[in-house]
Order: C-alpha cells, then sequence, then structure tokens
C-alpha cells in the first residue's frame, strides 16, 4: 500500500532522510522508531505530500504521491496527531467530524454529527461528551477525541504520531489497545511513529529503527528483541552506551 525508494530529504545542509527504502503491505500496521530528530515526522510527511523528497520516490497503492488528486489523495487518510491537536474553540462533536463538515467528504450537519457520536462510543466516550469544548476533557479523553477523528470518515490508511505522549502508564495501555482494536476491526494500513516501547509492542505488525536518515533494521515485531542489531537494540533497551551517541 506504501513503498518508498531511496527517498532523500534535505533542509539547507540538514539531511535529514538519507535513502530510505520502506514498504507497508495493506492491511498492516508499521511503527517507525528512533530517537528524536531523526526523520520519522518527515517519513511521514513526505508519504503524504506535505514534504516533496530532493530524490527517490514514494507511491502509495502504486500512485506517486506527488502526482495524485490532493482531495481525493488525503481523502483516503486520518490522523491521530500528537497531542492530539483539537481546535479549542470547537465542541467536540464538530473536532470528530471536522472533514464530514468540508470539501468532497461533506455531510448534512446533522447525519456528520450522528456519525461522530457514534465514533466517539467507539472509542469508550458517551454522547454527552459531544456538545463539551476539548478543555472540558481529560489528556485521556481529548486522545480518545482525536482518535475519533481519526477513524471518523473510515479512511484506508491512518497515521498515528506519538499516540500515547502526554499519558499516564494506564491510559497509555488502554489507548494502545484501542488504537490496536480499532486497526485491525477497520483493515486499515497504519503507519506510527512513536518512542514508546509499549506502543510498539502493541500496535505493531513490523517495526522499523530509523537513525541517521536510513532504515537500520526492519522486521516483524516478534524478532525486534532477538535482533542483533546494534542500533535497534540500544534503542528498544535505553543503553545510554551504544553506537547511538547520547547528548550528555
Amino acid at each position: 500500500m506504501i513503498k518508498l525508494e531511496n527517498v532523500h530529504k534535505s533542509f539547507g545542509q540538514n539531511h535529514v532522510l538519507r535513502g530510505v527504502n520502506l514498504e507497508v503491505p495493506k492491511g498492516t500496521s508499521l511503527v517507525i522508531i528512533g530517537g528524536s530528530g531523526t526523520g520519522k515526522s518527515v517519513a511521514i510527511k513526505s508519504v503524504l505530500g506535505l514534504v516533496i523528497p530532493d530524490q527517490g520516490t514514494i507511491t502509495v497503492d502504486g500512485t506517486d504521491v506527488t502526482k495524485a488528486d490532493r482531495d481525493a489523495f488525503l481523502a483516503r487518510f486520518g490522523m491521530l496527531f500528537q497531542g492530539s491537536a483539537l481546535f479549542d474553540s470547537l465542541p467536540v462533536w464538530q473536532n470528530v467530524a471536522f472533514r464530514l463538515l468540508r470539501g468532497s467528504l461533506a455531510k448534512p450537519k446533522d447525519e456528520a454529527r450522528a456519525i461522530a457520536i457514534d465514533k466517539l462510543r467507539r472509542v469508550g466516550l458517551t454522547a454527552d461528551v459531544a456538545d463539551r469544548l476539548p478543555a472540558e476533557l481529560s489528556g485521556g479523553m481529548q486522545k480518545r477525541v482525536g482518535l475519533a477523528r481519526a477513524i471518523a470518515a473510515d479512511p484506508e490508511i491512518i497515521f498515528f504520531d506519538e499516540p500515547t505522549t502526554g499519558l499516564d502508564p494506564i491510559m497509555a495501555g488502554v489507548i494502545n489497545d484501542l488504537i490496536r482494536e480499532i486497526v485491525t476491526e477497520m483493515g486499515a494500513t497504519t503507519m506510527t511513529i512513536t518512542h514508546d516501547m509499549s506502543s510498539v509492542r502493541t500496535i505493531a505488525d513490523t517495526v522499523a529503527m530509523l537513525h541517521g536518515g536510513k532504515i537500520r533494521w526492519t522486521g516483524p515485531v516478534a524478532d525486534m528483541d532477538s535482533a542483533d542489531d546494534p542500533y535497534l537494540q540500544q534503542f528498544i533497551n535505553g543503553r545510554a552506551d551504544g553506537p547511538i551517541e547520547a547528548v550528555r
């Protein structure tokens, strides 16, 4: 479904991606791990066509992302943003139904509201939450609203950007389990970027380790702990010593 071939991207003298090769089969969940500033977000933005690679090609379902019709292309995606990124001036249901009220996916207001409430229920929130403002919700509830928004239009592809950031371990576990359930239920193709190894172990079918602008290791999540790649082992075990230099 998603394929990156020899993708390079620099910002001035900062060479972020240096020949990334990656494939995400349809209906599978890929999690990209790596330290801060290693290019994980740039990789996802490149797939969305928000960042144009300097070299290489990215295709989604066989179509070059730089040549796709933007509205039709982006309509295939859902996104859970880091920190939820809810619109604080809109009630919860309008946050969830944001794309259903605009553009090519626009639906009548009553229908969009009904879909939003249904998706809120799917993530464990009751209908009375729909008319609250985001500021009235806890961090965990806001993350659920963000997840409801990501799945509101039943997308084929969903991206999760640090889905458990700012959550306590128990709520992080709840969100991880919920993401896995929904992804499996929908049969969606997903890409997740995270530092949280509990998220990796719950969400991933396949793991890719990004460091120095290149994929250092990729394979099934079940093979991650026994892999002999030193970059991967240092990262997943949180070791200060290893090929990844820690800023001291």
